[in-house]
């Protein structure tokens, strides 16, 4: 695995991204990973906590319009997450964080689809899965925010 991400990181695309240093290169691809991540996990915990029991007053139908959002919030992330990861490949893929974010995005993830299946179609409650949900995202949050500073620990 170690020749194919040095390829990777040496192909030209994550070269510019890591050293063009120009405004649209690297901090644009971060700030719209930041924007898609505030889009997807602002809406899902939105509808997490109306499920958890917060502003009853708010219909859950009226939130079902939030889920295209969310899925294009996902598609940037999933875009520039790409990027991002190409730009440094064998450092992120040494990083333990790296993993436990994606692990975190792959459970709530798969957590958002069953409460769209199961409390806005099916019409059960949502309650644990909306918990597990928030969980997700702290921790996917968490990691990837420390990601940057756990590889200095292992370097």
């Amino acid at each position: 695995m170690g020749p194919f991400l040095a390829q990777l990181e040496q192909s030209g695309v994550a070269t510019w991204i890591r050293e063009s240093g120009v405004l649209y290169g690297y901090p644009l691809i971060l700030f719209l990973h930041t924007l898609g991540l505030g889009v997807l996990v602002g809406l899902n915990s939105a509808i997490d906590l109306r499920l958890i029991g917060f502003a009853p007053g708010i219909p859950l139908k009226s939130l079902e319009n939030t889920f295209r959002f969310m899925w294009a919030g996902f598609a940037l992330n999933a875009t520039t997450g790409t990027l991002l990861f190409i730009s440094d490949a064998t450092k992120h893929a040494s990083n333990p964080a790296y993993y436990v974010k994606l692990a975190g995005v792959a459970l709530a993830v798969v957590i958002l689809t069953l409460i769209r299946s199961k409390v806005f179609r099916e019409q059960k409650n949502g309650k644990m899965l909306a918990a597990a949900s928030l969980g997700c995202w702290f921790v996917a949050m968490s990691a990837g925010r420390l990601m940057a500073y756990i590889i200095e620990f292992i370097l």
